[in-house]
C-alpha cells in the first residue's frame, strides 16, 4: 500500500465555501454566495448536512461573527454601533430562553435596518423547519421571514469525496482500501469521519508510520482500551 509517512501534523482546513461539498444543495450554496446586506437566510437539516460549515464559512468571508450556544457573551455583546456586516447563529435549537430572547431583538433590528446602510446579513440555523422549532412562538415565525433551505445529507460516494478532499487538504492520501475500511467499520456521519481524519493524523505522526488498515485497527485497539 503506497501510503505517505506523516512527518507531522497536518493543520485542519479552514470552513470555505470552495471546500463545502455541494450534493443537492446546490440552489441554497449559490443563495449564499449572493448574499447582500439586508437578507436573511434559515438553514435546516439533520447533523451533518454542513450548516456549521456554511455558517462559519460565510462568517469569515463576510468579516461576519459566528455564534451558537456555547457562545459568551452571546448576542448582547452586538451594538449597533458595532454590527458586524454578517451575523450567524447556529444549532439555534439548544438556545436557552435568554439566548432565544437575544436572537429575537436580533431579527427585529435586522428588520429595522435591512432597507437602510446599516443593513446586515443574517444567517440563522437549525435542525428543523422553521415551524417544527420548539422554541418560542414570536421568534418561531421570524425563522421564515425570508429565505429558508433544507440543506440535504450527502450520498455514502459524496461523502467518501468530502472525505478524500479534505484528506488532500491536509496533505494526506488515503488509499482504496483505508477508505473502504473506515466506511465498513465506522460512522458515515461527516463531522465524525473529519474528527476521525485528524485524530489518525496525530497518531500516525505519534507512531511514525502511515494511514493504512493495520494501523487503523491499531488505533481502534487503542482508543478502546
Amino acid at each position: 500500500m503506497n501510503e505517505q509517512l506523516t512527518l507531522e501534523v497536518s493543520p485542519v482546513p479552514e470552513p470555505t465555501l470552495d471546500n463545502f461539498l455541494v450534493g443537492q444543495n446546490a440552489e441554497a450554496v449559490n443563495t449564499l454566495r449572493h448574499l447582500l446586506p439586508g437578507q436573511s437566510v434559515y438553514l435546516w437539516g439533520s447533523n451533518g448536512c454542513g450548516k456549521t460549515h456554511l455558517l462559519k464559512a460565510m462568517a469569515a468571508c463576510h468579516q461576519g461573527t459566528y455564534f451558537n450556544h456555547e457562545s459568551h457573551p452571546f448576542l448582547a455583546s452586538i451594538t449597533f454601533q458595532n454590527t458586524p456586516p454578517l451575523v450567524a447563529i447556529d444549532d439555534i435549537e439548544s438556545l436557552t430562553e435568554d439566548q432565544q430572547a437575544e436572537l429575537f431583538s436580533l431579527y427585529n433590528e435586522w428588520k429595522l435596518r435591512k432597507n437602510t446602510s446599516d443593513a446586515f446579513i443574517l444567517l440563522v440555523s437549525g435542525d428543523v423547519s422553521p415551524l417544527a422549532m420548539p422554541i418560542r412562538e414570536d421568534l418561531r415565525t421570524r425563522l421564515g421571514w425570508e429565505l429558508v433551505y433544507r440543506l440535504e445529507q450527502l450520498s455514502d460516494e459524496q461523502r467518501l469525496t468530502a472525505l478524500q478532499n479534505r484528506a488532500h487538504e491536509k496533505g494526506l492520501q488515503l488509499s482504496h482500501e483505508v477508505t473502504h475500511w473506515i466506511f465498513t467499520h465506522y460512522s458515515r456521519d461527516i463531522a465524525a469521519l473529519f474528527n476521525l481524519l485528524d485524530a489518525l493524523d496525530t497518531y500516525s505522526l505519534s507512531t511514525r508510520r502511515p494511514i493504512t488498515v493495520p494501523l487503523l485497527k491499531a488505533f481502534f485497539i487503542k482508543t478502546k482500551s
